[in-house]
């Protein structure tokens, strides 16, 4: 059977897609845009950006004691002018948009003298934002000329590759991390310093831009599963590496620069693989199999006659219900499901029973949502 020219083109960049193989866990060395193109299509979880800002910084800087301030003077930094800046962002963006997955996402950080044109590029080419994180950073460099208000924060463009994508967001890990708390899109983490600061032999820091790993963690842990690809165009020194390999994330880090990838080598090259035990989240419900508590019934997790009370009420006979057998809970006379008694015995229109109901056993309550928590692990013993 004859190929028409157009099905010959795409089988031929199909094969050309496959044969493109994915350095995982490896610095690549070399201009972003060019070391991208190697990257198979859809290939990729999740993208951190942490680009040039393009300061346009046009005099030194020095605080008032005359010593210099080592800013961002290096050359990956200086552009001609706003055009040439744009025509760098769209060119490495278009590669990013290509490599990542359809259910993957995208961060780009930058303060403000480039963020504003890059969300604009980024939502020209049909990336879907979803948040704007600013990053408020808790000791931020003074302003020593007393010229302008301290520069406190950077922000974080979050988006989805496009507006269909089904990404994934770690909502009940980042609220645990939070001390059970929603997490906000403000985020107070202190600059890189002390120890944690890359630095040569002399004592000076090898990178200028080098971000908190406590800024990538959260990064990592809300967007990413263990054993996602994590790709970082901008790698530097390797604060995404170094976050990915303690998550149990893989990472591919494009940098152009040697005596970063030196440093960003050895950075990883000193952290432990963890356990996968200790990469366990906190899983929302939502996510969670659903099993009906007539299944806990029938496997003997919690007997027919048992007495279900609500929330601490073990002495008050007010909210009280009795399992039936068949699932079905048993006040006075009334019967219905979980959720279905719960509701009316609180005079509600609707109530979660699996968050409302606990079984008495030996003078304690445990609620049932842990007995369903149990029986989806393994755990539970009747």
């Amino acid at each position: 059977m004859a190929l028409h020219a157009e099905d010959a083109t795409n089988m031929s960049k199909e094969t050309t897609n496959q044969k493109k193989i994915l350095p995982l866990n490896k610095i690549v060395k070399g201009n972003c845009i060019e070391s991208m193109r190697s990257l198979p299509s859809n290939s990729i979880d999740v993208i951190f950006a942490d680009p040039p800002y393009n300061l346009q910084l046009k005099n030194e800087l020095s605080r008032p004691d005359s010593s210099k301030v080592h800013g961002v003077i290096e050359g990956w930094d200086r552009f001609k002018s706003f055009e040439e800046y744009d025509d760098f962002t769209k060119g490495w963006m278009f590669e990013a948009q290509r490599v990542l997955k359809p259910e993957g996402t995208i961060w780009v950080i930058g303060s403000y003298h480039n963020i504003f044109r890059v969300g604009n590029t980024m939502q020209n080419m049909g990336f879907w934002i979803l948040n704007d994180i600013i990053w408020h950073k808790s000791n931020p460099m003074p302003n020593f000329k007393g010229t302008r208000f301290t520069n406190a924060h950077e922000t974080i463009i979050w988006a989805s590759k496009n507006f269909d994508s089904k990404y994934n967001f770690n909502y009940q890990a980042m609220k645990s991390l939070n001390e059970g708390t929603q997490m906000r899109s403000d985020w107070h983490i202190p600059i890189c310093s002390g120890k944690e600061r890359i630095k040569d032999s002399n004592g000076d820091k090898i990178h200028s831009t080098q971000k908190p790993e406590a800024l990538l963690y959260r990064v990592l842990l809300s967007s990413s599963k263990a054993g996602d690809v994590v790709l970082d165009p901008f790698f530097g020194t390797g604060t995404t590496g170094a976050v990915a390999k303690k998550l149990g994330r893989n990472f591919i880090g494009l940098e152009r620069e040697q005596v970063y990838i030196d440093a960003a080598e050895k950075r990883i090259l000193d952290i432990d693989h963890p356990d996968t035990e200790s990469l366990l989240t906190t899983v929302s419900k939502k996510n969670q199999k659903r099993v009906p508590f007539g299944s806990l019934v029938e496997n003997g997790l919690i007997k027919p006659g048992s007495v279900l009370r609500g929330p601490k009420n073990l002495k008050s006979k007010k909210f009280m219900a009795t399992v039936r057998a068949d699932g079905s809970l048993s006040v006075n006379g009334d019967s219905g499901s979980i959720h279905q008694m719960s509701a009316k015995i609180q005079g509600k229109e609707s109530s979660n029973g699996w968050t409302f109901w606990h079984l008495e056993k030996e003078g304690k309550l445990e609620l049932i949502d842990n007995l369903r928590t149990k029986f989806l692990s393994g755990s539970a013993s009747s």
